[in-house]
């Protein structure tokens, strides 16, 4: 079972979804889920900070007995998910729950987890997220355009999510604002409604 205290953030490549958590976290006491992955550890990521850093071996295992809350295999032909221990080691403190996963990772949280919130992230235009991703130093023209075709994908599907908020060129923190006060406004609604 879920608490109302776990809350969705979501958004493609470029959309500023890092940025808000942490600014979250200035604001907030928040705790975020990690997500388990078979990528390689990039430079300067921890594990069991970052994500856990697994084989596809043993990812496939979990997925066999049942660990996996959520998973799917990404553009990049490696897994992401988030295991059922994680979700109940964020949820059994009393800080808010941040769940960051794709478009495929919402919709499977909205079938078992009915009335979580989820909020998309979004810049306000293709055009500013593919000049983020430009922005960054370690990509490849081909990276580019696989996170603009798998975007496209994602904006496809924007109707799953509870709110859309547009991260603005230098206006991150407006962003995380409008984050922070959809999380207020339902953890006060929560107390209300008990």
């Amino acid at each position: 079972m879920i608490n109302n205290r776990l809350f969705i953030i979501s958004g493609p490549s470029g959309a500023g979804e890092d940025s808000i958590i942490q600014g979250l976290s200035d604001k907030m006491n928040i705790n975020k889920a990690i997500t388990t992955t078979t990528r390689v550890k990039r430079e300067g990521e921890i594990d069991g900070v970052d994500y856990y850093f697994i084989s596809k071996e043993q990812f496939q295992k979990n997925i066999d007995e049942g660990k996996m809350a959520e998973y799917a295999v990404h553009y990049n032909n490696n897994y992401y998910g988030v295991t059922k221990e994680e979700l109940s080691r964020i949820q059994n403190d009393d800080s808010i729950g941040i769940w960051k996963i794709d478009y495929k990772g919402v919709e499977k949280a909205k079938e078992m987890f009915p009335g979580i919130i989820a909020i998309f992230i979004m810049a306000e235009s293709i055009d500013i997220l593919r000049q983020r991703l430009r922005n960054r130093s370690d990509v490849t023209e081909e990276y580019i355009q696989e996170r603009m075709k798998y975007t496209e994908e994602w904006l496809n599907h924007s109707n799953i999510y509870d709110y859309t908020v547009i991260n603005k060129q230098n206006k991150l923190s407006e962003a995380i604002t409008d984050v922070e006060n959809i999380i207020k406004y339902h953890l006060k609604k929560d107390k209300l409604e008990k």
